[in-house]
């Protein structure tokens, strides 16, 4: 078997493989017995059917098949060993590939175009300059994260007197024009009602200092801007039968209720940081405090990560493709789109693949090894950062390692978690190299730079 390889020109190459019929014959021979083993034909028991009767039968699909597994193990194989930097798969040149008969001929030829990467130099050196931005976490911020907790963590308390945002629940009673209860009217028991969210601030405003046992005078129909949702709901009939409720109803207040948030005490630091871990206020807020630096160091990674990415795309300046090549490749990864969708995105595939070419080369500069405990450690990074969104901070590792193993039984989580992992291996290894300039600002300041 010779395979060689022709740069057609800078972009795009010619690989030839040229197979004889030694290079086959083996596996050939050997698959036949295996079906002769298995055949059932007619007058014949199983595993006895002669072996040239095989061979005239099965012979040229066998052929075609131990062919075609030859080029695709020999082809990627040549381009491994010759380090051929290729973009995607090579494909079937069919003008300068002869006529295939596999029924008549013994030796082959085939011809693959390949698609040849760009040269370009994206390495990082200390005359590359960055910015690192680092979120200032100040006392404001903590104590609004104090207050979340606290909420997160309340209760609901009966009390006797409205204010609001509360919960009041009472009987609701129809009034006809005279202001007394209508006969036959609507009356609904145990109606509840936040009257902070009435759309109407004179109807919202009757309900200010309220107490229990009060009876009050309100319009339902104003209250709610005639929405029939909301005033079904509140009713408990059905939407076309609100349409005439546009008069006043009396609502005698049997009950309210005010959400409470959790006292700044033991009982929240064990909630929050687990039982015993945090002992006095002062304790709770500096672990706040280093919990919102670790959580806005991600956001910082990330920040770099995006200007490392602009920095090297700028640098490196537009680069050449061999773009009919690649458009093949894409019509052909995506059978089900039309030429259209190629169209619509190729520029942007072509963006994509110029990072993933820079990542490769400062992969190599820096030497980067991934393990598969750099991937787990991403996924547990990663679950502990979707724990931490409910509130739930001290994870066990236990949980923490579960869940990540969940996550990278997945196979485009584990890509995902695998593009992470070297990212941060990347910039980690940036950072030590370029001129980093390092600037704190406000957490306004930092999501400023995102609006443009």
């Amino acid at each position: 078997m010779n395979t060689s390889f022709e740069k057609v020109d800078a972009l795009n190459g010619l690989i030839t493989m040229q197979i004889e019929k030694a290079d086959y014959a083996e596996n050939v021979e050997k698959e036949l017995k295996n079906f002769r083993k298995k055949a059932n034909m007619p007058g014949f028991r199983v595993g006895q059917v002669p072996i040239g009767l095989i061979r005239k039968r099965f012979g040229t699909e066998v052929k075609a098949e131990a062919v075609d597994k030859l080029i695709r193990e020999k082809l990627y194989g040549y381009i491994r060993d010759e380090k051929l930097n290729v973009l995607g798969e090579p494909l079937p040149n069919e003008e300068k590939t002869p006529q295939v008969d596999f029924a008549a001929q013994d030796d082959f030829t085939f011809v693959f175009d390949v698609a040849l990467a760009p040269e370009f130099d994206a390495t990082l050196t200390d005359k590359d300059a960055l910015d690192f931005y680092t979120i200032a976490v100040d006392d404001d911020m903590v104590s609004k994260q104090v207050e979340s907790y606290a909420g997160r963590n309340g209760q609901h308390v009966k009390v006797d007197s409205y204010e609001p945002r509360d919960m009041v629940k009472g009987l609701l009673a129809e009034l006809d024009a005279e202001g007394n209860p209508k006969e036959g009217g609507v009356q609904v028991e145990g109606a509840v009602m936040l009257p902070d969210y009435m759309k109407n601030d004179e109807e919202k405003a009757k309900f200010a200092d309220a107490k229990v046992n009060d009876v009050l005078v309100f319009n339902p129909a104003k209250a709610y801007n005639d929405n029939a949702t909301e005033l079904a709901s509140l009713l408990r009939l059905k939407k076309e039968e609100v349409a005439d409720m546009k008069g006043n109803f009396s609502f005698q207040v049997e009950e309210i209720t005010r959400y409470q948030p959790a006292a700044v005490d033991q009982t929240l630091f064990d909630r929050v940081f687990g039982e015993g871990n945090v002992k006095s206020e002062e304790e709770f807020r500096a672990r706040i405090k280093a919990q919102m630096e670790a959580q806005f160091l991600n956001d910082s990674e990330f920040k770099f990560m995006l200007d490392l990415r602009k920095h090297l795309m700028e640098r490196v300046g537009k680069v050449e493709y061999p773009e009919t090549m690649l458009k093949r490749i894409m019509r052909l990864n995506n059978p089900d789109k039309d030429e259209k969708f190629v169209d619509d995105n190729f520029e942007r595939s072509l963006e994509e693949l110029t990072w993933q070419l820079i990542k490769e080369q400062l992969t190599k500069q820096f030497e980067i090894k991934l393990t598969q405990d750099d991937v787990l450690t991403a996924a547990k990074t990663v679950a502990k950062m979707q724990f931490a969104q409910y509130g739930m901070m001290e994870v066990p590792e236990e949980v923490l390692n579960n869940y990540a193993q969940e996550m990278l039984k997945k196979k485009d989580q584990t890509e995902n978690l695998v593009t992470r992992a070297i990212e941060q291996k990347i910039a980690a290894a940036a950072k030590s190299t370029v001129k980093l300039n390092e600037k704190t600002v406000t957490l306004d300041e930092f999501n400023n730079m995102f609006k443009d």
